[in-house]
Order: C-alpha cells, then sequence, then structure tokens
C-alpha cells in the first residue's frame, strides 16, 4: 500500500531530522512576522508533513519482523504527532469517515475550544451551512485520487465566524488500514467581519453572543456577557408577569420573541394540551394508557427577512416528532446542548423531505423543558447559525431560567381559562348562533374575546327580518361581567323586536334608548336596514356614539359612514347619527366594535382607523369571512395576541345575481 522510499545510513537519517527541525522553525517564525504570507506558509507545511512521512518511513524499512514493524510504527506515530502539533499552521487530520482525529493547537485555537472537544466528531460540525457540502465533496475527492485540493470554508468560531482557505491532502499512515486527510486552515483575503453576515446581523443579537476573549478585555467581555444573560432574565420576568391576567398565548409569543432577538437567530415552543399542565389534569393528546402527551408546535420565531418569514410559517406547522430533541427532552425532563450540530435531522424534517436544520441553516442548538415542578408541558428549543459562536453553558442555563418562569404563567393560565370557558358558554348565549340566509347577499362575523379577564363581555352583533327587509345591528356595552350581560341581551333583543314596527334606524335607536335609560350602564351601537333591489342594496344607518360603518367598494374604493349619536341609555332627549349608502354588486359593508381600533401593540400604540382600512383594502376582492379573517391575522399579529377588549365585526356584501 505504500511506497518504499531506499533506506537512508543513520547519519543521513539524522541529517534528515535535524534539517526538518530547523525548517519547522523557520516557519513558525515566519508566519510570526508582520503581514505573513500565511498561505504559503500553509503549503510549505504540508511539504514538510509529506517528507517527514517519507523519512519515517525510511525508518520502518530497517525494522524486520512483527515486533520491528510495530515498533517502526509507533515511532512514526510518534515523530508525525511532534511534527502535527508544532506546525505553525492550524492542522487537522481526519480518518477516512471525516471524523476528527486529532488537531493541533493552532487548529484548538482558531475555532476557541479544546482539541478534545473537537477530537471525534465531524470536521464538517465546524463549517457553517453554506460551505459544507462544497468541503465534503472535497475531502471525498482528495481521498479518492490522491490530489491535493484547496476550498473556502468558514468555520464557526467561539466569538464568531471565521473564513478560511482550506488545504486537503491524503496521507497514509502506517498500521492504519486506510489513507488518512490532513487539513491545513489558511486565511482568506475576506475576512468576516468586512460587511458580510456577521456584520450585518443586528446589535441586540449581536451583543447577546459576546464572548470573553484573550487580551486586556477579557475580562470586561465577560462580565458584559453575564449582565446582558441577566438583563435577558430581568426583561423575560417583566414581559411574561406584566400582565394582571396570565394569558398562554401572549407568554408564549412573548417568551420566543425575546429570545429570538437576544439569545439566537431562531426559538421554538411546544407545548403539550391544557390538561397536561394542570395539576391532577389528564395528559392532553395521549393516544393510550401510559403514553406521554403529544407535543405541538405553539410558535417560530427567526429573523426578519422575507425567506426566514416564510420558513417560520412552514415550521409552525411541523409538530416535534419522536425522534428529535425537544421530543427527547420532554420525555426525558433533561435539557440538552448541542453545540455543533453534527446530525441535521435533530430538529426533524420539513414537508419537503429536508432536514430543519439544513433549511434554516443552523449549526448550534439547545433545548430545555418547560415544567413546573410537577410535570414538563412543554419544551423551548433555540437553534443559531453560528455568527456569534456556539451555544454554551451559559445559555443553557438562562434558558433552562425561562423555561421555569414560563411554566408557571401557562399553569396560571391553565388554570383561569377553566373560569374563562364558563364566561365563553354565557357570552355565546347573546349572540346569534348562526346568521340567516339573505337573498342576494352574504354575510360574516367574528367575535373574539378580551385577554384580560374573565368575565362575560359586552359586545353584540345580529343579522334579523325588518319590517321592510333586513337589519343589521353591532354594539358595545360599557363594562363587562354579569350585569353587563343582561344590559347587552336587552339592548340585542330590543333592537330586533323595535324592528318589527319602526322600519327607520334612527327610530329603532331610540325606543331602545328609552328602554335602557333605567340601567347604570350605556350601549354604543350601529345599525343597517336594508332594501333589497335587483344588482342594488339601499342601506339606512343610524349611529349611536359608535364607530360608523365602513363601506369597500368593488374597485377597492374605501369610505366610511358618517359619525354622530350619543350612546344609548344615557339622555331621554336622543338623536342619532343618520347616513344613507348605495350598495351595488361586490360592495361589501363593514360593522365593527371600538375593539378594533383600540387594540395596542407592546408600546400601547393603538391599531386605528388606518390600518383598519389597510387590512381591508388588502383583502377587498375577497369574500367577506376571508375579508374579515384578514383583518383578524393583521389585528392579532399587531397586538401579538394581547387583546385589551372584546372585538366583533359584521361584513355584508351584494352577490351577482344568480341565473336559472
Amino acid at each position: 500500500m505504500h511506497d518504499r522510499p531506499d533506506q537512508l545510513e543513520p547519519e543521513s537519517l539524522l541529517r534528515e531530522i535535524s534539517d526538518l527541525e530547523g525548517r519547522i522553525g523557520e516557519l513558525r517564525q515566519a508566519a510570526g512576522v508582520p503581514e505573513p504570507d500565511l498561505r504559503a506558509t500553509l503549503d510549505a507545511a504540508l511539504v514538510e508533513l509529506e517528507l517527514a512521512l517519507t523519512v519515517l518511513r525510511t525508518m520502518g524499512g530497517e525494522q524486520s519482523g512483527e515486533a520491528g514493524g510495530s515498533a517502526a510504527a509507533e515511532n512514526e506515530r510518534r515523530v508525525l504527532r511532534t511534527v502535527f502539533q508544532d506546525a505553525p499552521v492550524p492542522l487537522f487530520l481526519l480518518d477516512r469517515t471525516t471524523n476528527v482525529r486529532r488537531v493541533n493547537r493552532q487548529a484548538a485555537t482558531l475555532l476557541g475550544t479544546s482539541a478534545g472537544y473537537v477530537s471525534g466528531k465531524q470536521f464538517t460540525a465546524f463549517c457553517d451551512m453554506a460551505t459544507r457540502a462544497a468541503v465534503r465533496s472535497q475531502l471525498a475527492a482528495a481521498i479518492r485520487t490522491g490530489q491535493r485540493r484547496r476550498v473556502n470554508v468558514r468555520f464557526l468560531g467561539r466569538d464568531h465566524p471565521i473564513d478560511a482557505v482550506l488545504t486537503v491532502a491524503r496521507v497514509w499512515i502506517r498500521g492504519e488500514p486506510d489513507p488518512m486527510v490532513v487539513v491545513a486552515a489558511g486565511p482568506t483575503t475576506t475576512p468576516a467581519d468586512d460587511g458580510g453576515p456577521a456584520a450585518s446581523r443586528a446589535p441586540a443579537a449581536g451583543a447577546a453572543r459576546v464572548r470573553a476573549a484573550d487580551g486586556g478585555q477579557g475580562d470586561d467581555e465577560a462580565v458584559a456577557t453575564i449582565v446582558h444573560r441577566m438583563d435577558v432574565l430581568a426583561t423575560a420576568s417583566e414581559l411574561l408577569l406584566d400582565e394582571p391576567v396570565f394569558n398562554e398565548t401572549v407568554a408564549v409569543r412573548r417568551c420566543a420573541r425575546l429570545l429570538a432577538a437576544e439569545l439566537a437567530d431562531w426559538a421554538f415552543i411546544d407545548l403539550t394540551g391544557p390538561g397536561a399542565g394542570a395539576p391532577g389534569g389528564a395528559p392532553a393528546g395521549a393516544t393510550r394508557a401510559g403514553a406521554a402527551p403529544a407535543l405541538r408546535r405553539q410558535v417560530v420565531m427567526g429573523p426578519e427577512d422575507e425567506r426566514s418569514v416564510e420558513a417560520a410559517r412552514m415550521l409552525e406547522e411541523v409538530d416535534p416528532a419522536e425522534d428529535t430533541l425537544p421530543h427527547d427532552v420532554f420525555v426525558t425532563r433533561q435539557s440538552a446542548l448541542r453545540p455543533h450540530v453534527e446530525d441535521l435531522d435533530v430538529l426533524g424534517m420539513c414537508p419537503d423531505g429536508l432536514p430543519v436544520c439544513g433549511k434554516i441553516g443552523v449549526t448550534s442548538v439547545l433545548s430545555v423543558p418547560i415544567e413546573d415542578g410537577d410535570r414538563a408541558i412543554g419544551t423551548i428549543t433555540l437553534a443559531a447559525s453560528g455568527e456569534y459562536g456556539p451555544f454554551d453553558l451559559m445559555d443553557l442555563g438562562v434558558v433552562q431560567r425561562l423555561g421555569r418562569y414560563l411554566a408557571l404563567v401557562i399553569r396560571a393560565a391553565r388554570l383561569y381559562r377553566r373560569r374563562a370557558e364558563v364566561a365563553d358558554t354565557l357570552q355565546a348565549g347573546l349572540l346569534p348562533k348562526t346568521l340567516p340566509s339573505i337573498p342576494g347577499v352574504s354575510v360574516a362575523a367574528r367575535y373574539l374575546t378580551s385577554t384580560h379577564g374573565s368575565e362575560v363581555g359586552g359586545d353584540f352583533y345580529d343579522v334579523f327580518r325588518t319590517e321592510n327587509g333586513w337589519g343589521l345591528v353591532l354594539g358595545d356595552v360599557c363594562g363587562k361581567g354579569e350585569d353587563a350581560a343582561a344590559v347587552t341581551s336587552t339592548a340585542r333583543h330590543c333592537v330586533r323586536l323595535a324592528s318589527r314596527w319602526k322600519a327607520r334606524p334612527g327610530d329603532v335607536l331610540a325606543t331602545v334608548n328609552e328602554a335602557l335609560l333605567d340601567e347604570d350602564r350605556f350601549v354604543t351601537a350601529v345599525m343597517a336596514s336594508l332594501t333589497l333591489e335587483t344588482e342594488r342594496i339601499t342601506v339606512s344607518l343610524g349611529t349611536a356614539g359608535h364607530p360608523p360603518a365602513i363601506v369597500v367598494r368593488a374597485d377597492g374604493v374605501i369610505r366610511s359612514a358618517s359619525r354622530g349619536g350619543v350612546p344609548l341609555g344615557l339622555f331621554e332627549d336622543f338623536e342619532a347619527g343618520l347616513d344613507t349608502i348605495d350598495l351595488s354588486v361586490g360592495d361589501t359593508l363593514i360593522l365593527h366594535s371600538d375593539g378594533v381600533l383600540e387594540a395596542c401593540d407592546m408600546t400601547r400604540q393603538e391599531f386605528g382607523q388606518e390600518r383598519l382600512l389597510e387590512a381591508l383594502a388588502g383583502h377587498a376582492g375577497k369574500p367577506p369571512e376571508e375579508m374579515l379573517a384578514g383583518v383578524e391575522r393583521a389585528l392579532l399579529d399587531y397586538c401579538d395576541g394581547d387583546l385589551r377588549d372584546d372585538v366583533s365585526m359584521l361584513a355584508l356584501r351584494v352577490e351577482p345575481p344568480t341565473l336559472g
């Protein structure tokens, strides 16, 4: 298997070794001069390694027999290790399967870790996702052909990515049945911090990956790293405990958003059903006796570029499978840290068959259980692309603490939800179970309960027959609870009853006002009376201190009806705001409560009329049900699922006449 050179005389052999030691010393000095030609030094180091192998094989030629051959092999390894460790450039020794067998001090320093940690792992686990395939191909080519190869790589360094050029060479070592590969890493002409991916990341995320480094500022950076993680924990506590009423959806999204912004590129949160999280509850999702409850993906947060946003939406539909890291962490309740990902299947597979890690470029992963002391109810999984170094034990400790915080909030939210379910049942009795069919039009409605409090809300809507056609009403009672529910019921049914003998919305609302004068609560409302004609509807509107109706024309033009009127139940001298609108085929009438306009983001800025009109314009050509669904998505995204008031919406569209 080896080409044997002629044997050297002992005197010549000693001279060769002495000369080799001298040249290695010169190479080390050359690498240390200002502005060194490191690429030339790298190539020279590989030449010296090959020469060392040749000399060592010559030494082996003087041995004979089994014992002699073993001694020669050991001498060869000993001298080769010495040359390998003293080389002035980073060197990796790989076996045929490209597992790292040995690295020198320069290589360990390059990666910012220890030689023991690198050994035994796949070499490509230390390369970023974009360059792994090319590196793997060049390694295979060098092993197969024996020809030296060169390939660009981005290493996942401890502090930041490191761009390098690899020179790959095949070598034969005595005692090894298969060829080995020596990989030497040299610099490129494009440093990692010249405006590339690492430089373009958000400052907050960059600060999160600060690492202590060698040098005068190492201690300062270590302190900064600890302080940053303390800030993350403090911020998480404020976000999770800020609400007077715990809400699971809000807590989960806030936690994921914080982690993706401060500690990782991607954050995944998976949970079991409510029954598994409440003390004494039966595990939700269990399919057989003793089976673990099923984990369901709740939220995925990642970078904000278009491709990543699309990937996050897709990954939110992929529940963790049994052979994935999040599922194993959930079942065992043991946290897991994978600083360098070797198995790309660790987070499962995408619907298109690609590994999740490969799809989003993940090179480092950690996962912790979400447990409240009694049981695990889910997992938090963070993934990073390596721009700021792999995860470490400090990251793991921070996320473990966040997992406990989140578990306590979720447990409280699920206990609270049981009370809210009773209120929801009562609320459902105040709304129509189904909407009636009206000839020539399509009708849709949406109702969302507030995430604050578990009492019955005051919003109501209805669609009903009137004296001359059809009527729509949407209103909001001041306050919540049983008293508000009683007023809601009174207002809704009074509108229905009065519409039987009064045609104009203003007269109907005046009758309702009179009925509510003895109540302690006021009501805002908007009512529409429809007069149906062929391919046309005349809408008479009456408004009582409520947000005005909106009309979305078939051509996309949007207008608001007139405002006016005072709330019902306040004054005996009542007068409604009046307006009349003609609707043609394709036109849509929208009624909504003020909960739509008053939904706030985390800065307490309201959703407002302008954003509502933008959401309607974006879905102008779609059916009423899809229009309202689009507004709902925009609203929940804006407020991060945190609704401070009930939301109700009602939409009516004029449809083309049916043939025949």
